[in-house]
């Protein structure tokens, strides 16, 4: 299978820097998935768990946010956080959910609450998973 460059970055480290075969990003637009050869684009990535693809493995990586860019020179997205599953502290991020919850309660009307919201409903489903692959 054909692969490609990709460098994850978020503001404190660079988080995967590598040849890929496949990226699986959490798409503020949809989820997407970028091989070698796809065309560009720039895409906001929305909080959510990105796949990577790399020697036939499978690396799950919880992003909160970010930016995505495929050009010819590969993929870049810079990650307004990125964690490996493995690393999440799974009480934390319960923890950072639940005051999120209360935070909306206290909110804003209109568009900022919606916007709120949907921030916490993609941080929910987050949790979901990580509560499932603790299961596993």
């Amino acid at each position: 299978m054909a692969t490609f460059h990709f460098d994850l970055v978020s503001p404190e480290k660079l988080v995967f820097s590598g040849e890929v075969e496949q990226v699986d990003i959490p798409g503020s637009e949809g989820d997407f998935g970028v091989m070698a050869g796809h065309a560009p684009l720039v895409a906001t990535v929305r909080p959510g768990i990105m796949t990577v693809t790399a020697g036939g493995k499978q690396e799950k990586i919880v992003v909160l946010g970010g930016l995505a860019e495929i050009s010819a020179k590969g993929l870049t997205v810079l990650a307004d956080v990125a964690t490996s599953v493995a690393d999440i502290d799974r009480v934390q991020f319960a923890k950072t959910v639940a005051q999120m919850e209360a935070d909306i309660a206290k909110a804003a009307q209109g568009s900022q609450l919606d916007r709120e919201i949907e921030r916490l409903d993609h941080f929910k489903t987050v949790l979901q998973h990580l509560e499932g692959t603790a299961m596993h």
